[in-house]
């Protein structure tokens, strides 16, 4: 934004300074002044032989003393004058210095440099408050930076493969006349599919991201019902049993987004289970100022490290059982920032016995009467 030049903060402190100490000096000579007239007499009498004097007569003291008194004060208003200017100068220099940090590390922030930390010395006051703050917000830039180019690079890969595959299927059938004519639409067919979802999904991950949606009353545990309602045919296909109980759980949000992330999560407890008799137990609660949607399920042995990469995009949990249901690794990058987006955490914990635990707590609101 381009300014009017204007005085530097350092001059205006130095001159604050400076015209502080300068009044001080005013009122402290005023002070003596007051003093000085309040107790020395307008005149006094001379008598022969006192302070040298060889005549008698009255002279008039406090017109002596004013001759006496302002060019000495004059001169000491004028050192004050100098030493304001030159120890304010000084001084604010010197309570400026962190300031000068902070604005040096914030240009090279603006050249894209976010690596760079101002970690100022000193104990905690104001100045340490701000460089920590900005700190800290340079570390958070960097990270979400790096997370938005490893996104577009694997959203990019993931994009490229199935238009390639597309690419050589047609070529395929451009250089054999004779291949199977149905078999070269069905696999089209499937990578059409999949490119779909994938574009979907993005889509889906963007709005969430960017919070465009409306909000309305909502109860988590009737979107987990029907999420488990829906998904029942899959269940079945991978032989597994969802179990489900809960409690009334009112949270604001969109009911939308709401049902994708809770469909994001049983989904995923069914595809990765067990190859037989595998369980998934959805469940919600209340706590005093929040609701919890918790889905768990049985399965491989998840560990933490792996636990905690799982909400990245395009992280499948590569060693867990695979299925015959691909994803697009978006699922759970997509509940991560729906729960975000409705002021949410979510929590992913590894079970004992196997599996994982994935817990979502969202605001808390007053019940509402048409359930």
């Amino acid at each position: 934004m381009d300014r009017a030049p204007g005085l530097s903060v350092r001059l205006k402190l130095t001159l604050s300074y400076a015209g502080f100490l300068m009044l001080a000096g005013v009122l402290l000579l005023a002070a003596v002044w007051v003093f000085l007239l309040r107790y020395v007499p307008d005149r006094a009498l001379i008598v022969p032989g006192s302070a040298g004097s060889t005549t008698t007569g009255v002279f008039p003291v406090r017109s002596s003393l004013l001759h006496v008194f302002a060019p000495r004060a004059a001169a000491v208003l004028a050192f004050l004058l100098v030493f304001g200017l030159v120890g304010g100068w000084i001084l604010a220099g010197r309570m400026l210095a962190p300031l000068t940090r902070v604005t040096d590390a914030a240009r090279l922030a603006s050249t894209g440099s976010l690596s760079h930390r101002i970690r100022l010395p000193g104990r905690k006051d104001e100045f340490r408050e701000l460089a920590d703050a900005f700190d800290t917000m340079l570390a958070r830039l960097e990270a979400h930076v790096a997370g938005q180019q490893r996104f577009a690079a694997n959203a990019s890969h993931e994009l490229r493969t199935p238009l390639a595959i597309s690419k050589a299927l047609l070529d395929v059938a451009r250089t054999d006349p004779n291949h199977d004519t149905g078999e070269l639409i069905a696999r089209l067919h499937a990578v059409n599919t999949r490119a779909i979802d994938l574009t979907e999904a993005l889509l889906l991950l963007s709005r969430a991201e960017q919070r465009s949606f409306t909000r309305e009353p909502v109860d988590l545990s009737l979107i987990a019902e029907e999420a488990t309602e829906t998904l029942l045919p899959l269940a079945e296909k991978h032989g597994v049993t969802i179990e489900t109980r809960g409690d009334i759980t009112p949270t604001i949000g969109s009911h939308a987004l709401l049902l994708q992330l809770t469909t994001n999560l049983v989904q995923n407890a069914i595809v990765h289970n067990l190859p037989e008799q595998g369980i998934v137990w959805v469940s919600t609660s209340v706590r005093p100022e929040s609701v919890v949607l918790t889905v768990e399920n049985t399965g491989e042995q998840v560990t933490p490290g792996l636990a905690a990469t799982l909400t990245e995009p395009f992280q499948r949990g590569t060693e867990r059982v695979r299925t015959d249901h691909a994803g697009v690794g978006l699922g759970l990058a997509i509940v991560k920032t729906i729960a975000d987006a409705h002021d949410g955490t979510l929590t992913l914990t590894p079970r004992s016995g196997g599996g994982i635990r994935i817990t979502v707590e969202l605001p808390a609101t007053e019940p509402y009467s048409d359930r």
